[in-house]
């Protein structure tokens, strides 16, 4: 019986050998499962960091589209005017010179006063 005896107590120390390694398998476990919920954690803060970020340059950029587009809007418009304003001038230019020419002695009255008349109406 002290065979059986020893046989036993083999057994017995090789199963409190095998649940403390298990012990320590579950415990290296809960630690790396502590250390990826912490590193979860500040993922999930830095992602909440970029979506605000992002939400805001989003904001920002349309703001800024909205008043380059303004810009260009007026800068079409400013050009136009400036053109349409060349264009009378080099008229008004080119109807002094032939009243200029027409005048040599004639009378005081501008032969191209109705002229100008004309082309000076809004369109």
């Amino acid at each position: 019986m002290s065979q059986q005896g020893a046989v036993l107590q083999a057994y017995n120390n090789e199963l409190v050998k095998c649940i403390e390694e298990l012990r320590m398998q579950r415990d290296e476990l809960q630690k790396q499962i502590l250390e990826e919920e912490e590193e979860k954690r500040k993922l999930q803060t830095d992602i909440q960091t970029i979506t605000d970020r992002l939400s805001k340059i989003t904001a920002s950029l349309g703001q800024k589209v909205t008043s380059k587009n303004e810009f260009d809007k007026t800068i079409t418009e400013t050009e136009a005017a400036y053109t349409k304003i060349l264009e009378s001038s080099q008229l008004l230019v080119d109807i002094l010179r032939k009243e200029k020419l027409n005048t040599n002695g004639s009378s005081n009255v501008p032969k191209s006063l109705p002229a100008i008349q004309n082309h000076a109406k809004p369109q």
